[in-house]
């Protein structure tokens, strides 16, 4: 029987190398695309052409959310997994102690990185509690956390890794009485193109942290509890 998973932000790094490694399982993936001018999910999609369908999704847009997830549920009644990986960085400078704060450049960063893994999880809860896996996976950050917070800024962003973990928690209140599951990942120090432009002093590639990831994704049985995991690549706890 196949199986299904969702992954947004698939244009690039940690979600696309997790939709390869999807599909190196098995899985029949919806990858979400936001920039179809980088070309690198779609020549992915050329080597699994009967395993990958590439949907048009923001996150941050209510239609573009439920238009995707219209799509998704028109292939399948059941998914078995969503993976929440789109994010952005935004500003990580701005301090309390500014003349002034871009606050509008904070609100934005929360809708894309915090609000938009609700607006995906909503719209496709009804196929995740039909599927065998039921899981919600929602890559987060150790930004989002207050027990180990120590910068002085990166508002936007550590606000909404916090909210994506509240998400996180509530949702799986939510859906465990179903046999539902979420789960929280800070993927390491990762290669990426968060802030806009490629950085390549963090210590993992995107690929050696999706190949860490995927097994934790995979062995989430282990993981269930009345809380969601909240792990980083290697399957260490973090503080909320």
């Amino acid at each position: 029987m196949t199986k299904y998973a969702v992954v947004t932000g698939a244009d690039r790094g940690v979600g696309l190398a997790l939709v390869r490694e999807f599909v190196e399982r098995g899985f029949h993936v919806f990858a979400g695309q936001y920039m179809p001018h980088q070309g690198q999910l779609e020549a992915l999609q050329v080597q699994f052409p009967n395993q990958i369908e590439v949907v048009q999704l923001n996150v941050a847009d209510d239609a573009s959310v439920q238009a995707a997830a219209k799509y998704v549920m028109s292939k399948t009644d059941k998914l078995d997994m969503l993976v929440n990986n789109a994010a952005i960085l935004g500003k990580i400078d701005d301090s309390i102690l500014d003349e002034e704060m871009d606050f509008d450049q904070i609100l934005q960063v929360i809708n894309v990185t915090g609000l938009g893994a609700l607006r995906v999880t909503h719209a496709l809860i009804k196929p995740i509690l039909n599927s065998e896996h039921k899981l919600v996976a929602n890559i987060s950050s150790e930004a989002g956390s207050i027990g180990q917070c120590y910068r002085t800024g990166w508002y936007g962003y550590a606000m909404a890794k916090a909210a994506l973990n509240m998400h996180a928690v509530t949702t799986h209140n939510c859906i465990q009485e179903q046999g539902g599951q979420v789960m929280n990942f800070h993927p390491g120090w990762v290669k990426s193109y968060l802030s806009g432009t490629y950085t390549d002093r963090a210590t993992l590639t995107p690929e050696q942290s999706a190949a860490d990831l995927i097994k934790l994704i995979m062995d989430h049985k282990n993981y269930v509890g009345d809380k969601p995991a909240y792990i980083d690549n290697e399957g260490h706890t973090q503080l909320w």
